[in-house]
């Protein structure tokens, strides 16, 4: 299937030039019908010689509906360009190709229609001048009578020729359909329809819909009024939607494929048309079925930044509109450049910005982006709409090589600097080093810790450490070589400066071994005392292990629990001990 708009002044005959390609009639209102006028988007559809299908969108021609129009043509690839013979190049002719310009539509047709009314070249070849100028540039055109039929076959040919040269849709791409009607459908419920320009459709299909904080399940696909099980693109779609109300749906929101696009309020973007300092304040961007007020920060002579009133799931690279309604005037196409703008908040970073911005082509570029980004996970990429084809730093993580050899760098001078400050400390912990390097993963950090730094419990820092010389001299102090087995009261400790701190790091050091909450001994004492037990007459009460020890029964409770624990004694039914494990 091919997707087609209309465009052209009102009462021009795009809607009758329809009729007579479809016999459909795309008008669906009866307030239409009795006007004569089109109010709002209309559908039909055809099968050409070749046997491909042309659906065609009908779009309103009248300036008090521009924005039902540009709903129209915002998601289609091509345009039907319709110009009167008797009344030639119209405001509206101007405005609709201004549009298509704006939104970068590069294929098209010029139909010159009541041939049967004026001599039609005068208005062909004004309009074809017009045509040129734009992102269309040379379009084949066709004088045709909608009223005698004359054209209509040649029509046809040259709607089969446009066909052939439209670039096939993308069924693998992720889907965005931007939503132009809504509507109840009575025992099926709400019903969508839209211009599905990517991806597929399929019937279970879980999908995100704008402004929607659960997801929705497609129950049913139409396309061109029969029913499918699924719908590629490019295509004229119908979706039928479990779980939700026609009211949650309105005209500019949009069904996605979920967790490939981001909603955003802010965007960076080139504008092309009017000066960048020229546009108001306030503006309505279009894109997509999607109509929303923007406010407008110039940044250089052809970037801004815009922040919409509403968020909308844009990606790098998306085409777009910016109008003003008051003066009923395209002030020009946008290219997004980003939907992730940095804060601007220095003084100079406005101009920093639209410097940076001036080298940005507005294609998604992985390599560019890990520049700016320096680091990036593989779902924000995604949703920006950048191809993640690279090597992961780790996990999802991708990085930009410069950045992350001199993160690399950074992190010895930071365990060394924390290691400095805090000596009692066996290593800076992880979270710690996150946060001084700026990353936001803490695998990002163990990803870049290097020998012979090492990554334990929780911490950073050198695989060999040297004992600091205070602590040691303390724990010296703190002895009696010839009563190694007895614990120095609390006071004494804090006498000698071996706070709660400094015991904690002695303990991890190997200097000390704490056998109860305060009580400390030698970290060789264990070891120790096992060998004096064992001189003794098997097997012995805990009262003989503390005199052979000679220490107090404030340590030698816990010691012998210790020992139990660790094997080295083994403890009898009538609470005697013995070191003797035969």
């Amino acid at each position: 299937m091919r997707v087609v708009a209309t465009a052209g002044h009102v009462d021009h005959g795009k809607s009758t030039l329809v009729r007579a390609l479809t016999g459909m009639e795309p008008d669906r209102w009866a307030e239409e019908r009795r006007r004569g006028m089109t109010i709002d988007l209309g559908f039909a559809w055809t099968t050409l010689e070749s046997g491909t299908t042309v659906a065609f969108v009908d779009v309103p021609g009248h300036e008090r509906f521009v924005p039902n129009m540009l709903a129209g043509v915002g998601p289609v690839p091509a345009a039907m360009i319709v110009v009167a013979a008797d009344e030639g190049w119209m405001p509206q002719s101007a405005e609709h190709l201004a549009a298509l310009d704006a939104l970068g539509v590069r294929h098209g047709l010029l139909v010159v229609t009541r041939a049967d009314l004026a001599d039609p070249e005068p208005a062909l070849a004004a309009a074809a001048a017009e045509i040129a100028a734009t992102s269309l540039g040379k379009v084949p055109a066709v004088a045709v009578s909608g009223v005698t039929g004359a054209g209509l076959d040649e029509l046809r040919a040259a709607l089969d020729r446009l066909a052939g040269e439209l670039p096939p849709g993308d069924g693998d791409a992720a889907v965005r359909l931007w939503i132009d009607r809504a509507f109840t459908v009575r025992g099926a419920g709400t019903v969508v329809t839209g211009t599905l320009g990517a991806g597929s459709l399929r019937t279970g299909d879980e999908l995100e819909l704008t402004g929607l904080a659960k997801p929705v399940r497609v129950r049913g696909l139409q396309s061109l009024g029969a029913p499918a099980d699924s719908v590629g693109a490019v295509a004229r779609v119908a979706v039928n939607l479990r779980g939700v109300g026609k009211e949650a749906v309105t005209r500019g929101a949009a069904l996605l494929t979920p967790g490939r696009f981001r909603s955003t309020e802010l965007i960076d973007v080139r504008v092309d048309g009017d000066p960048v300092a020229g546009l108001p304040s306030t503006v309505m961007l279009h894109v997509g079925s999607a109509a929303v007020p923007v406010r407008v920060r110039p940044l250089g002579a052809d970037t801004a930044r815009l922040r919409l009133g509403r968020a909308l799931p844009l990606r790098i690279g998306d085409r777009a509109l910016l109008r003003d309604p008051g003066r009923h005037h395209v002030a020009g196409g946008v290219t997004v450049l980003d939907v992730a703008p940095p804060g601007l908040r220095r003084r100079g970073a406005a101009a920093a910005r639209a410097a940076e911005l001036a080298e940005l082509s507005g294609q998604p570029d992985l390599a560019g982006e890990l520049r700016r980004r320096r680091l990036a996970h593989r779902d924000e990429l995604l949703r920006m709409g950048v191809a993640p084809d690279g090597e992961p730093v780790v996990g999802e993580w991708f990085a930009d090589p410069g950045h992350w050899a001199a993160l690399g760098a950074r992190v010895a001078t930071e365990v060394a600097d924390y290691v400095t400050r805090n000596p009692l400390e066996p290593g800076i912990p992880v979270e710690e080093l996150r946060h001084r390097l700026g990353v936001p993963d803490r695998a990002l950090v163990e990803a870049l810790v290097q020998p012979p730094l090492t990554v334990r419990g929780g911490r950073v820092g050198g695989a060999q450490r040297s004992l600091p010389a205070e602590l040691v001299r303390a724990v010296e102090k703190a002895f009696d070589p010839a009563q190694p087995f007895l614990a120095p009261e609390t006071y004494r400790l804090r006498e000698l400066g071996l706070g709660t701190r400094q015991l904690a790091a002695a303990v991890r050091l190997g200097l000390l071994v704490q056998v109860a909450p305060n009580v400390v001994l030698p970290a060789d004492a264990p070891a120790a005392a096992a060998g004096v037990l064992a001189a003794l007459p098997q097997p012995f009460t805990l009262s003989e292990a503390r005199q052979a020890l000679g220490t107090s029964r404030r340590v030698a409770v816990p010691l012998l629990e210790l020992l139990d624990r660790t094997g080295a004694t083994h403890r009898l039914p009538d609470d005697r001990r013995t070191t003797d494990r035969s």
